[in-house]
């Protein structure tokens, strides 16, 4: 064996040693590896957090979109790549005011995948 930890592995001990809902940064840009904390017998668990960056490279939103699951991430796909979600996408684009970028910069750990 080489010495380097698994995916898996790697993910376990986040899920061990992580601190509730912390957020880490992945090699891909916007996909984050989160952890949710015990809840209602419920134990902790890993999701994924989709969260695009901005100009700055900060994440553009407190929070993106938390997938569970492989099969919740179907459905999510399921639903934005329909043609009337991108036309009501585009519609809103339309009547919606611009907005203005801050700056913000964080620097974390990167999760490679």
């Amino acid at each position: 064996m080489n010495g380097k930890m698994s995916s898996e592995e790697r993910l376990g001990q986040f899920l061990g040693e992580g601190k509730d809902w912390e957020r880490k940064p992945t090699n891909i840009s916007g996909v984050f590896l989160f952890k949710l904390p015990e809840y209602r017998g419920r134990p902790a668990s890993l999701a994924i957090e989709i969260n695009p960056l901005n100009a700055n490279g900060s994440p553009s939103k407190k929070r993106g979109i938390v997938i569970k699951s492989s099969e919740e991430l179907n459905s999510i796909l399921e639903l934005i790549t329909n043609s009337k979600v991108l036309q009501l996408a585009k519609s809103i684009d339309e009547v919606n005011p611009e907005r203005k970028a801050f700056m913000k910069n964080e620097s974390n750990e990167v999760f490679e995948i």
